[in-house]
């Protein structure tokens, strides 16, 4: 295995220490750093950027393992070729891209929801209600499925949070460098190239994503699939826009 880079062990320590102070500080450091969606009162300009570094709490270890995991394996052999700075750089951008597209995916589930609520004329103190505490009567689900008010829940209160948008941007950008490279998982014993073991786990979340979200389908994961998407579309785009003006060859240190 590539030695771990400096950048690389930088951002593996940050998520470490973010991991142990928001598990000791609890529900205060989750609010203040996860990303809540724009339209709840608890968004913060900067939680697109800190979400990045938070995961969830524990007992579930596996969501920060597996992506710091990644992040050491995958980022350190992209930082060797293109230096820090270009690293670091394409990083946040995945997350950002990330964060972007999951941000209006869910807006668009949350004005879907709100405006199959107000079609029926349902008065909008039972919508705030719902919206804020969850809180309904049975006389609404007379007038729409348990689903439309599960959907403005939580698409209103739901934050994001993990660094699984960057992480999909690394592995887009490793298959780009490194497309025979051999990569599997541990339930696929057979070692699969990642020019395509990456399009395979972009195009599982892709299906998951559409399969989930109230406005294509039904059956949500827990997994903001469409942040993972978007991180991979977005480091996508950036190796193709370096790729075509040759600049992915030029470090920037």
């Amino acid at each position: 295995m590539m030695q771990m880079t400096n950048t690389v062990k930088q951002l593996l320590i940050i998520n470490i220490i973010f991991y142990i102070g928001s598990n000791i500080n609890g529900d205060f450091v989750y609010q203040l750093f996860s990303m809540y969606p724009p339209q709840n009162p608890n968004f913060r300009f900067w939680q697109p950027l800190t979400s990045m570094f938070m995961h969830a709490p524990m007992p579930n270890l596996m969501h920060i393992v597996f992506n710091m995991f990644a992040l050491v394996s995958f980022g350190s052999a992209l930082e060797h070729f293109w230096g820090a700075k270009k690293f670091i750089f394409f990083y946040i951008s995945c997350g950002l891209g990330a964060a972007l597209l999951h941000v209006g995916v869910n807006y668009l589930e949350y004005q879907h929801a709100l405006e199959a609520l107000q079609s029926v004329n349902i008065p909008q103190d039972i919508i705030t209600a719902i919206i804020k505490e969850g809180k309904y009567n049975d006389k609404v689900l007379e007038l729409v499925p348990l689903s439309t008010i599960e959907e403005l829940y939580f698409s209103f209160n739901t934050p994001s949070l993990g660094a699984s948008g960057a992480i999909y941007g690394l592995l887009t950008a490793f298959a780009f460098m490194f497309p025979n490279a051999e990569l599997a998982l541990l339930f696929i014993p057979v070692p699969i190239k990642a020019k395509y073991f990456v399009p395979g786990i972009i195009a599982i979340d892709l299906f998951l994503g559409f399969k989930g979200n109230s406005l294509f389908g039904n059956g949500g994961t827990g997994i903001a699939h469409f942040a993972h998407i978007g991180g991979a579309l977005c480091g996508f785009l950036m190796m193709w826009y370096w790729k075509k003006n040759s600049f992915n060859k030029n470090r920037w240190d």
